[in-house]
């Protein structure tokens, strides 16, 4: 059966239409229905600010996230929710692109047919929306079929009746959504489609929709609603003289914006009225858990009026700002570059450092370091030491579980679906520029020192080292001690030249072997006799995780794989703390930039499993990032935010003062050393393969979609060892802004760019594989990898 739809075209109109948003600020590249409540003004302790002149007082403030620019972001309510497909904003219903292909979700690519804009569906379209209330609501889709193709809906997984479609023109469908199967706040629609046929681009293509409605009731109500579509949304207005791009919005319609508040935050934007008379405008404020609170209220008229908000009452949470105009009328209402801003960053003379070293601490999850978790048994003096000479990040992620994509990552500044070393066989990339070439390209000596197979030369590692070693590969001693001495007598032969260092250690990773008196310090008995034998806890953790288990691990076994463990940290810790006394000696280490971080941590049956490689729970994603430099990063910082290890190139390039690298997709850390507030929503994205999807923010929440699309989300600081999942319900603020965040990262052409409309193209590479024979299986196996 042929697609009877024409092929896909670039959208002109639409990229003249972005390229005309006055957008004043980059956005950070690391940044997760009815809109109007009932009562969006009523709180018991109104905040009312009064407009200023023609422009809000942003004076000695710089913005944090542009509203403006990111207009795709925020839901419309006029008349019902309205979702604009093949726009940008249709992303944040459809979760993006899952896979880079879109197989698993079935929409496919964007279009033009005259003046409707299309997105293409295949077999099923999965969108997701918040409504307020759980009450009868209808869902208005727009679409032109193929021949032959029959929908079916479900909501919230519950078939609806179905619906007869006839091929030929657009169309609208209604979808009775009864009010027992609506919930307050998350709301899953499928529409699965019989007949697609292989479309232009070999997708299997049943429709295109041009859009969804979604309206309270039970039925839509009688009148030509005018169609707030993405692009009638910006342009360029002139009201009392000045000329503006603007957000342009017919009565009655609320954008909701989904935002995280940082500390000392101000909302600033302009609002006016085009047409005659005056129409009353508000913003309204809702967290979690608390009542809408009237920010701002004003009779816009036809001069433009500045407001700034300040928001500091919602300092760290995740809060909806609605902008509304609820009455009806004649007339446009006009916002203008709303946006977030926060206090401009001091002014600070840096001596940048001369040189860099970045310890990567294979196996080790934050929570068994002192200063993550203070009721922590492990002893590690020299960690201890360090923790108030510099920056802790208690909320650092790893981008994968386990270490070839995420050691990529911290190298390269590329998140995994983009350098695309994500299996046992793949090749990081020569295209896809690392840390080392950067650095050595800007007069740096480079060496690395690594115990890990899977960062090997085999794998596309070794590029832009003066020095290269893989201990596994060249089949000599992985020990701590081994590996510390070798980098230090590097770094003494090159103490007069600027360096980078990368040192990737691996002790806390199986075989679990520490001398005895380490594992005496966390298990002294001399009369164990179960099926822990150390230089076997590779393969002996292989067989535990299968399912189902090929041995069983009873107690007294867990206790002694964790004594094992827990001796290699602190034996680690030991060999690290004599490390550090020789940079002292060398008279190196106030000039050096230290780092230390790991690629995943470890489970001993926090969810009924072991080791790592398999889930994406926080005893494998929550990983140590400290960084000390005393000359520009402040003693005993402990900072929050969700952020990554992924962010250490630009963070070195940045306090080197060495150009950035070019196409790195998170962006630095170093506004948190000048106590400013990063640009951007700070969020942390995981995967795991093609199987989960993780979005982490605020130091707080966590969402987890897997690849059947099932979610689960979590409070990590009421819950930071996630034994209890929140009912999506029960967090519909939090839960949307993390849907929004997490679309717009899948759907991304450019990562670097992900909250931008607009973003173009970034880098793409193509997968490929290195042979794994025997030699490298054995090479992999004494690390306890077991290869196919």
């Amino acid at each position: 059966m042929q697609n009877e739809f024409r092929a896909t075209q670039p959208l002109a109109r639409r990229t003249t239409v972005l390229l005309l948003v006055a957008v004043t600020a980059a956005l950070s590249a690391q940044a997760c229905g009815s809109k109007s409540p009932s009562n969006p003004g009523s709180t018991t302790e109104p905040v009312v600010t009064e407009p200023e002149a023609d422009a809000p007082n942003t004076e000695g403030l710089r913005i944090h996230q542009d509203l403006m620019s990111g207009l795709h972001l925020a839901d419309v309510d006029h008349h019902g929710l309205f979702i604009d497909f093949g726009t940008p904003a249709h992303g944040k219903y459809t979760f993006g692109d899952w896979s880079g292909n879109n197989n698993s979700s079935n929409w496919a690519s964007d279009g033009e047919d005259g003046d409707t804009t299309f997105t293409y569906v295949g077999a099923r379209g999965r969108v997701y929306f918040h409504a307020d209330r759980a009450e009868a609501m209808v869902a208005r889709v727009r679409l032109k079929s193929n021949p032959g193709v029959s929908l079916t809906a479900y909501i919230n997984n519950t078939i609806l009746p179905g619906v007869p479609l006839t091929a030929g023109a657009y169309r609208d469908v209604d979808l009775v959504l009864p009010a027992d199967k609506v919930v307050a706040g998350d709301n899953y629609l499928l529409l699965t489609f019989g007949g697609a046929a292989p479309g232009a681009n070999g997708q299997a293509i049943a429709a295109a929709i041009d859009s969804i409605r979604v309206v309270p009731g039970a039925q839509i109500p009688a009148g030509d609603f005018h169609a707030p579509t993405y692009e009638s949304l910006l342009r360029n207005v002139e009201l009392g003289g000045a000329a503006r791009q603007s957000i342009v919005v017919r009565r009655p319609t609320t954008l909701s914006y989904y935002v995280h508040v940082p500390e000392h935050t101000t909302l600033g934007f302009s609002v006016g009225h085009e047409g005659q008379g005056t129409a009353n405008v508000k913003v309204v404020g809702t967290a979690d858990g608390g009542q809408p609170v009237e920010l701002f209220t004003h009779a816009a008229n036809d001069h433009f009026r500045g407001a700034t908000v300040d928001l500091q009452r919602f300092a760290n949470q995740i809060v909806r700002l609605d902008f509304v105009a609820d009455e009806e009328g004649a007339g446009s209402i006009v916002w203008n570059q709303p946006a977030l801003y926060t206090p401009n960053p001091e002014a600070t003379r840096m001596r940048p450092a001369r040189n860099v070293i970045v310890l990567l601490i294979d196996t080790l999850r934050a929570d068994r370091l002192h200063v993550y978790n203070e009721s922590t048994r492990v002893r590690t003096p020299t960690m201890d030491a360090l923790g108030p000479q510099g920056a802790l990040f208690t909320n650092a992620h790893s981008v994968e579980n386990w270490t070839k994509p995420s050691v990529a990552s911290v190298l390269t500044g590329l998140y995994p679906r983009t350098h695309r070393a994500r299996t046992q066989e793949a090749i990081l990339p020569a295209g896809a520029l690392m840390l080392s070439e950067h650095l050595h390209a800007n007069s740096f000596q480079t060496a690395s020192f690594i115990a890990n197979g899977y960062v090997s030369d085999r794998f596309g590692f070794k590029q832009g080292w003066d020095y290269y070693t893989n201990y596994i590969r060249e089949n000599k001693g992985t020990d701590a001690e081994i590996v510390f001495r070798e980098a230090g007598d590097w770094i003494e032969q090159h103490k007069s030249e600027r360096f980078f260092a990368y040192i990737h250690t691996i002790d806390p990773h199986v075989p679990y072997d520490p001398p005895a008196e380490y594992l005496r310090m966390y298990d002294a008995r001399t009369d164990y006799a179960g099926v822990v034998r150390p230089r076997s806890t590779g393969e002996l953790l292989e067989q535990a995780k299968r399912n189902p288990p090929a041995v069983q691990i009873t107690p007294s076994d867990q206790q002694r794989l964790e004594a094992l463990h827990d001796g290699e940290i602190t034996q680690h810790d030991a060999v690290m703390g004599r490390f550090i006394e020789r940079m002292k000696t060398l008279g190196l280490w106030e000039d050096t930039l230290f780092i230390i971080t790991a690629d995943h941590g470890e489970e001993f049956r926090d969810h009924n499993s072991w080791g790592h490689g398999h889930s994406v729970y926080e005893e494998l994603l929550h990983v140590p990032l400290y960084v000390r430099y005393p000359r520009a990063v402040g003693g005993g910082l402990r900072i929050a935010d969700s952020v990554g290890p992924i962010s250490i190139p630009s963070t070195v390039t940045e306090l080197t003062g060495v150009p950035p690298m070019p196409n790195v997709e998170a962006s630095s850390l170093v506004d948190y050393f000048r106590s400013a507030t990063p640009v951007g929503p700070r969020v942390a994205f995981s995967d795991w393969n093609e199987d989960r999807r993780v979005i982490t923010v605020a130091g707080r929440y966590k969402l987890i979609v897997r690849g059947n699309f099932t979610a689960t989300f979590f409070d990590l600081q009421a819950d930071p060892r996630e034994q209890t999942q929140i009912e999506l319900a029960t967090r519909p603020i939090a839960v949307r802004f993390c849907r929004i965040y997490l679309g717009a990262f899948n759907g991304a052409t450019n990562r670097a760019r992900y909250l931008e409309a607009n973003q173009g193209q970034g880098q793409t590479f193509q997968q490929s594989n290195a042979v794994i024979d025997e030699t490298a299986r054995q090479e992999l196996g004494a690390l306890g990898y077991v290869t196919n």
